[in-house]
């Protein structure tokens, strides 16, 4: 019986919360915003590209498979966390610590893996291209596959006795038992491999690869400046390798204090070298790489924003502020060709309408036919020169480009 009320009181000990009250609220406020804001970005990208799911391509899967790893990971185990930080311990003990540990190392390996192998692929695009392109193509669907398949296999071995979830130091979370180092040798074999080939590897990969982007980047650039050339694909290119560079290096930095913090606790067979306080902050700031990738994509990608404007607009038609016509090509008319919305400001309207209106009282002589003409053609260059904006992909045009007879293909949100 001691041995069984002893037991009982360690396992309330390591599922009970080792903050103070007011930290717990702090903590579950903290994860909450955190959930919040990741599912109103990772949400309307995820909304972006279901709007536009028959132009897809496959270079666009990965992204969209890392917004959706960032948005299932928080409506499906953070609540759990949110709720025992506000209870002040963790609820339902076992079932539920095997539970969170697991979906959120499987999560957690497939947003590692995912940029891993989107830096991997555009470092071969940017390097190599003639080689790869071809081949990379139609590879992304089974790289997406892939990610699931190894996260999902490498995360599931504690349930067969390699390694173990257990609750974290401060007792409202869950992971790997990262002290199993110590206990048996398949835990201390999960344990460095889990460090070494699932987490310093891609890192590792990650960072090469994206330095040598910048890099070739940058070269390509300053070998056109010195030559005088202006390409707008260059500038496109270097704002895409920006971009992807802050997602794998937010990324990193995010889950680095983690790994560290983890990494030091295998050495030390006892519970408390360190304080609970210092697995809080690392553990808070390692969920912060759910939230700001959204905002990168709409930041530096202008089709995001445009899709994002006619999303909102489609929704609340009163902040357009214009009127809104619809104009359509008949000159060449093709099935698949997008409807291009123009707005128009009621200052140019009015001045077309008073100039033909004009036109109509002096239509008699030729003297003043002379000047209709002449004011119909400004106040029809007056519309036509207001920007066009598609739905996806495409810049603003000005109108006499909707009569040409191939229509400009759609830009990618985000091009891999």
């Amino acid at each position: 019986m001691p041995l069984n009320s002893s037991d009982d009181n360690r396992t309330i000990s390591v599922f009970t919360s080792k903050l103070s009250p007011a930290a717990d609220i702090c903590v579950g406020l903290t994860i909450l915003s955190v959930v919040l804001l990741s599912i109103l970005g990772n949400g309307l990208v995820l909304v972006i590209c279901y709007r536009r799911r028959k132009k897809m391509v496959g270079s666009e899967l990965l992204c969209v498979n890392l917004a959706l790893v960032d948005f299932l990971c928080c409506i499906c185990f953070y609540p759990l966390s949110i709720l025992s930080s506000f209870h002040h311990a963790w609820l339902g003990e076992n079932i539920t610590c095997v539970y969170y540990g697991l979906g959120c190392y499987i999560f957690g390996l497939c947003g590692m893996f995912t940029i891993t192998a989107i830096s991997i692929i555009r470092y071969l695009k940017t390097c190599y291209s003639l080689v790869y392109a071809v081949w990379l193509e139609g590879a992304n669907m089974r790289i997406a596959c892939t990610v699931w398949l190894v996260a999902a296999v490498w995360s599931s071995f504690p349930l067969f006795g390699w390694g173990e979830y257990v609750p974290e130091p401060y007792g409202l979370s869950c992971t790997i038992a990262w002290r199993g180092y110590h206990t048996s040798a398949k835990d201390a074999f999960y344990v460095i491999c889990s460090f070494t080939c699932f987490t310093l590897v891609p890192v590792i990969f990650i960072v090469v690869s994206q330095c040598q982007i910048i890099y070739k980047v940058s070269r390509f650039s300053d070998s056109l400046s010195a030559r005088g050339i202006r390409n707008n694909l260059r500038y496109a290119e270097k704002r895409l390798s920006i971009m992807f560079f802050c997602i794998s290096l937010g990324f990193v930095i995010a889950w680095a204090p983690y790994a560290v913090v983890s990494f030091l606790f295998i050495f030390h067979k006892e519970n408390h070298y360190m304080a609970p306080e210092g697995f809080v902050f690392p553990a808070l700031f390692a969920k912060s790489s759910h939230i700001y990738n959204p905002f990168i994509y709409f930041y530096f990608n202008k089709t995001f924003q445009r899709e994002l404007r006619c999303l909102l607009l489609s929704v609340w038609p009163k902040l357009g502020g214009n009127r809104v016509g619809v104009h359509i090509a008949t000159g060449h008319q093709v099935p698949s060709h997008p409807i291009h919305i123009q707005l128009q400001e009621r200052a140019c309207v009015q001045k077309k309408n008073f100039s033909l209106s004009q036109d109509r009282t002096h239509s008699k002589s030729k003297s003043k036919s002379k000047s209709k003409d002449k004011a119909t053609h400004i106040s029809s260059k007056c519309v036509c020169s207001r920007p066009v904006y598609t739905c996806w992909g495409s810049t603003s045009k000005n109108l006499p480009s909707l009569l040409d007879t191939k229509p400009a293909k759609d830009s990618l949100p985000v091009s891999i």
